[in-house]
């Protein structure tokens, strides 16, 4: 099954005005290029900003990204091409390199009640439905009806308090202090086109499509990506002192598949704005598709920035922050009553107009490549190639 039926279609609808930037792996350097996007060319700025950290950090990013000079360039066509089709040539990677992968949860009320039932069924795929009807009994309707940080959603949360439904996911989502925790580690994060991994003994899992910011190291977000956070619903579930295990693991963390700055085409309000719409795929022909909106967000994306980043915690490289998904998929694939749950070889696409299609095919943690190269192995391949 193609990734894609046309590669350009990863990216923006309006690539003609946006302002592009990313990371390709370089065969002739054995190494990451920051490169830009300009007309159908991917140009390489590493001599003048050897990490996409630097550019971000610079004053005028988007500038350098446009006219910066190049050292050389790559026809963007076919790099996407052999991107989406695993060859080892030049290949887009992950837009992010230095910055730290951070992540927001239940943000979104809907997501938050998936998580409730999710903990109340203690990781067991085959109660879920019995623990979702109970909570919408108790809510007097469906999950779905529910409005994020509303006076309905805070109403919520005393009736289930009430119904002995409490849950520390109700303190996070409606509470004064949303959940932010650490997604993966520097350069850990995978790219469009490659495999995501799900952790082998997993029998209850799901994608995680959101949208990413790039947040300066000044507190300041300077533009928004795609991300996938890969999840083991099972796993959490069982406990939320588990979620390291649950959330990262090999290639569970994805992006892009390019950074899209801020610029007088596209912000933050437009960011506000989005509409994401996720579709799996499965080699059984099982197919499962659906939208949100940023708008159903429960906290805003510069209040999730703050609560990262601040005086509290400094992050010098700055960092990339998922934002949290609206989707936790219910409908079942194979035994009523078993849920969503994904299977090797699930096509998942991410996308948005704004920003492109991040696809990636899933596959077991385990089988997935490994991950190799680290924070050491940037410094000496940028410190042989002369640009520290």
């Amino acid at each position: 099954m193609e990734l894609l039926d046309n590669a350009l279609d990863v990216l923006p609808a309006d690539r003609t005005a946006a302002t592009l930037v990313g990371r390709l792996h370089d065969p002739d350097e054995d190494g990451p290029a920051v490169v830009a996007v300009r007309g159908d060319e991917l140009v390489d700025l590493t001599a003048v900003t050897p990490t996409l950290a630097d550019l971000l950090e610079h004053p005028d990013a988007v500038g350098l990204a446009r006219s910066a000079p190049a050292r050389r360039g790559w026809p963007l066509p076919p790099v996407l091409a052999d991107t989406l089709a695993g060859r080892r040539g030049a290949h887009l990677l992950a837009p992010a390199d230095l910055q730290v992968l951070r992540a927001a949860g239940v943000t979104f009320a809907q997501s938050m009640l998936e998580r409730v039932i999710e903990e109340r069924a203690g990781g067991d795929a085959s109660r879920a439905a019995e623990v979702r009807a109970q909570v919408e009994r108790a809510i007097g309707g469906t999950l779905a009806a529910v409005v994020p940080g509303s006076a309905q959603a805070r109403a919520v949360k005393e009736v289930l308090v009430r119904d002995g439904l409490w849950s520390q996911y109700l303190e996070v989502g409606l509470g004064p202090d949303p959940e932010i925790f650490t997604k993966a580690p520097l350069l850990a994060a995978v790219g469009v086109g490659a495999e995501v991994g799900v952790a082998a003994g997993s029998e209850w899992n799901n994608p995680e499509p959101e949208v990413a910011l790039a947040v300066r190291s000044d507190g300041r977000i300077v533009g928004a990506t795609l991300g996938n956070d890969v999840n083991l619903r099972d796993v959490e579930g069982r406990s939320a002192l588990l979620l390291p295990k649950a959330k990262d693991n090999n290639a569970s963390a994805a992006l892009g598949p390019f950074l899209r700055l801020f610029d007088d085409s596209f912000g933050l309000d437009d960011v506000r704005a989005l509409e994401v719409r996720l579709e799996v795929v499965g080699e059984d022909g099982f197919v499962l598709a659906g939208a949100s909106s940023m708008r159903e967000i429960s906290r805003d994306p510069v209040e999730l920035s703050r609560a990262a980043l601040g005086a509290h915690h400094q992050y010098p490289d700055g960092l990339v922050l998922y934002t949290g998904t609206l989707f936790a998929p219910t409908a079942d694939r194979g035994a009523p009553g078993a849920g969503f749950t994904h299977r090797t070889g699930d096509v998942v696409r991410i996308s948005t107009p704004r920003l492109g299609t991040l696809v990636n095919r899933v596959a077991r943690a385990e089988d997935c490549p490994p991950w190799t190269f680290g924070v050491r192995a940037l410094i000496g391949n940028l410190a042989r190639r002369g640009l520290l």
